[in-house]
């Protein structure tokens, strides 16, 4: 069962701003998905629950792949003014407009991603199954995301209770990735934290002043320890990654 339906991602993505940009090569993960499709050519992508698509027009402007996203609410304006501010003619990315489960693979994709996706239904190894069945064989897995079981969940847990609600705290957990990564006969696989240290609140000027006067006074000084003592932990890295072959 998902914990989220298309009134919440219409809100949600009604609610966001500077979604139209030059995707930088420092964006979350592109560093990790250049070299993984260094080491598995990819030609093809398909990212799942990626609107707007920063992943997917990325990987068709620089790495020349035949990138096509899917998501249950996609708006083709936002989609096409995303494509435009990165050189990409109207259309280059493919679009599937669909419930995942209610979603046949035609044919199957060399890569296989989602960012912040798997985290928003109950059932981890469903949501990651649905992610498999499009993969070809010998294709690459890539799954990101939150961490809300360190410091960062704490204060979404206490300060925007609606929004950690949204998140399944289970999924977040890496032995049980990779353990359902093995029910679903996949190799290669590798799950493990990423970044070192990262605070954020959805929507954060809405929030108790509390909640922004501690997270500015935490800021600061963790932020400052990690850029000497370079480490990934539960307890303060943003985001967990999973990938695998099939």
């Amino acid at each position: 069962m998902t914990l989220t339906d298309r009134q919440f991602w219409l809100n949600y993505w009604e609610s966001k701003e500077g979604l139209i940009f030059q995707v930088p090569e420092n964006y979350p993960f592109l560093p990790l998905i250049r070299q993984l499709v260094a080491a598995h050519p990819v030609r093809s992508a398909l990212e799942l629950g990626g609107f707007p698509g920063h992943y997917s027009v990325w990987m068709k402007k620089r790495l020349n792949i035949a990138a096509t996203l899917l998501d249950y609410v996609v708006h083709p304006r936002i989609l096409h003014e995303l494509e435009k501010a990165n050189g990409l003619p109207e259309g280059a990315v493919g679009v599937i407009e669909t419930d995942l489960f209610q979603y046949t693979p035609q044919h199957g994709f060399d890569l296989v991603m989602s960012n912040g996706l798997i985290e928003h239904f109950d059932d981890t190894k469903a949501i990651l199954e649905k992610h498999v069945e499009s993969l070809n064989p010998g294709g690459l897995l890539l799954v990101t995301l939150p961490n809300f079981r360190g410091l960062n969940g704490w204060f979404q847990k206490t300060f925007d209770p609606e929004n950690y609600a949204k998140h399944n705290i289970r999924s977040m957990d890496l032995e049980l990735l990779r353990k359902t990564a093995e029910q679903l006969g996949l190799q290669d696989i590798q799950a493990y934290y990423n970044g070192r240290f990262m605070l954020w609140f959805e929507r954060e000027s809405e929030k108790p002043l509390l909640g922004r006067l501690l997270k500015k006074i935490f800021w600061l000084p963790i932020k400052v320890f990690f850029k000497l003592v370079p480490l990934e932990t539960k307890a303060f890295s943003p985001y967990i990654v999973l990938t695998a072959t099939k």
